[in-house]
Formats: structure tokens, C-alpha cells, sequence
């Protein structure tokens, strides 16, 4: 199980996830994002929308996941 934080993940604030794959993680972190969403906060929205700009380079897109991955393989396992 390895833990990161939204901020971490491209978010906003220092909520921690844990996840046994990064999948599992990024999930965590999108129903996150869109429970934060619903609620209208502002600094996830401004989050959101850098990621939405950040998807329209689909080349940064892919360096952005594969450091996020990097990242994530590197933490330790805090079991």
C-alpha cells in the first residue's frame, strides 16, 4: 500500500490516498476531484482546469502520467 496526497496528484489540497497500484490511485483521485467538484471549491476547480489544459498536449499529458507513475513506484510500501 503506498500513500499520496492530492497535490501530489495534480489537486489541491494535502488529502492522503492509499492504494496498492497507481491505478488504483488515480481513481481515488479522480472521485476525489469529483466529489470537490460538486461541491464548488475553487481551488480543486482551478486544479481541474489545469489538468483540462494539460490534456489538450496529449504528449505533456503522457510525461505528466509517466512522472505521476514514476512517482508513485518510487514511494515506499507503508503496508
Amino acid at each position: 500500500m503506498k500513500t499520496m496526497t492530492c497535490r501530489q496528484l495534480g489537486g489541491a489540497c494535502d488529502k492522503e490516498f492509499s492504494a496498492e497500484t497507481f491505478e488504483e490511485m488515480a481513481e481515488l483521485s479522480k472521485n476525489h476531484g469529483m466529489e470537490m467538484f460538486s461541491q464548488g471549491d475553487a481551488a480543486h476547480l482551478k486544479a481541474m482546469e489545469e489538468m483540462k489544459n494539460l490534456m489538450n498536449d496529449p504528449a505533456a499529458m503522457k510525461e505528466w502520467m509517466e512522472s505521476r507513475q514514476k512517482e508513485f513506484d518510487a514511494l515506499p510500501d507503508n503496508g
